[in-house]
């Protein structure tokens, strides 16, 4: 019987290759039952088996074979089951990742937004900061100067992270972490987005701090930015790819 073509992980587990699963399910039990037998007189650890969703027919099968379904994507199933009592298997991403901004002019207007599916009728509207989720594979950077731009129209310049929040039971039972960033606008002319955003302004910024319907957190977050040097993007040695990583350090102390 032909094993399931498959690579040994750093961890002394396996990864079955996906683009090699035959199509036919019982092909697949077939050869699963014989893989799983191999890898368990090799003393593997764990599988990971991929299943695109092109081959979904293959997941019954899985399942019934032991396999417990890990994290999914649009075009895949993840699954995996454990060879060995000690074997650890990491848990799936559980939290959301957004990036909001103050954006303050040198007049001291306050870049604000209106969230459309937020306002309640009858109620005076909620001036927000604009920002929202990030991307699969965006900086932070990227993310919060793409959300307010397409929010509002506004260009900007990043200057400094200064603080993030974090909550639990978000979208879907997730945790979520929001971070917020002081830009410098590059533009002024507000361009909005009807979609998500009924209303969005330059705001004066001692009249948002007043404004009843502003919340604490938001209120508390433009003082922070106002208050704080924040953090900023930072050059370490190892770390130099910026595709990849993206630091935030204090700025530099002073001599002594």
């Amino acid at each position: 019987m032909e094993l399931l073509q498959a690579t040994v992980n750093r961890f002394d587990g396996v990864d079955v290759d996906p683009e090699t699963l035959p199509d036919d399910p019982a092909a697949f039990a077939s050869a699963l039952h014989a893989s799983l037998e191999a890898w368990r007189q090799a003393g593997r650890r764990v599988v990971w088996l991929q299943i695109p969703i092109s081959r979904a027919a293959l997941i019954p099968v899985a399942t019934r074979a032991g396999f417990l379904f890990h994290h999914s994507g649009q075009h895949y199933l993840m699954l995996t089951q454990t060879l060995t009592a000690d074997a650890y298997v990491p848990g799936p991403a559980t939290h959301y990742i957004g990036a909001g901004g103050v954006v303050l002019d040198e007049n001291r207007q306050l870049l604000v937004v209106v969230e459309r599916y937020w306002r309640t009728p009858g109620q005076p509207p909620r001036y927000k900061l604009p920002g929202g989720a990030l991307q699969e594979g965006e900086h932070l950077v990227e993310g919060v100067i793409r959300e307010i731009r397409e929010e509002t129209g506004i260009l900007t310049q990043f200057e400094a992270l200064v603080c993030f929040r974090h909550w639990h039971d978000y979208r879907y039972g997730k945790s979520d972490i929001y971070f917020v960033s002081r830009l410098r606008p590059l533009s002024h002319q507000i361009q909005r987005q009807e979609e998500e955003i009924s209303e969005c302004c330059w705001m004066p910024l001692e009249e948002y701090l007043a404004a009843p319907q502003v919340s604490p957190f938001n209120r508390r977050v433009v003082q922070a930015a106002l208050s704080s040097p924040g953090l900023s993007v930072a050059q370490i040695e190892g770390y130099e790819d910026r595709r990849r990583y993206e630091v935030f350090m204090p700025p530099p102390a002073a001599p002594a």
